[in-house]
């Protein structure tokens, strides 16, 4: 006799908020090592973040702080759901006392195919519904450093990966 069964998960809005707040508590250790982003500025991050999950439109997130156009130190999250996250990490383990001095803090969201897919009225409709508005920009280039994965949170069968980028001394 043999047995089988099928494991379904149904992605909400609360757990596009659990991966953020995930995130947000990263960015609240950055906070607390290097002064930014604020706390008001983190909330509105982790909100637009849980938007762009929700619906189905991240390709890509990272914040950190750069120099001249090039990373210093940075957290990166690529979106995972094809499942091979299986754990759910704690936030945290954020790099301390990197000198950011002469640098400054930055924050990019990469949208994915399915935000492109729709109509421009589409996206800008979305786009307002957001805490804030974001400019168009490039992230910044790598320099000489490495990255390394570091964590992964999961939750309703989405994951996130998170990478941290170190400059070299």
């Amino acid at each position: 006799m043999s047995y089988s069964f099928t494991k379904s998960h149904s992605f909400t809005i609360t757990n596009a908020r659990h991966l953020a707040s995930k995130v947000a508590a990263d960015m609240y250790l950055c906070a607390q090592y290097y002064g930014n982003p604020t706390e008001q500025r983190i909330r509105q991050y982790a909100e637009e973040l849980a938007q762009y999950l929700n619906n189905g439109y991240l390709a890509e997130y990272e914040f950190g702080y750069k120099k001249d156009g090039i990373r210093i130190v940075s957290w990166r999250y690529n979106i995972d759901a094809s499942g091979a996250i299986s754990t759910d990490d704690s936030a945290g383990k954020v790099i301390a006392y990197v000198d950011v001095s002469r640098s400054s803090f930055y924050n990019f969201l990469m949208s994915n195919r399915a935000f492109s897919a729709l109509s421009p009225d589409e996206q800008a409709q979305f786009k307002a519904s957001l805490p804030l508005q974001r400019t168009v920009g490039d992230p910044p280039s790598d320099g000489d450093g490495y990255w390394t994965s570091d964590r992964k949170y999961l939750s309703g069968g989405q994951g996130l990966i998170r990478q941290t980028f170190r400059s070299l001394p």
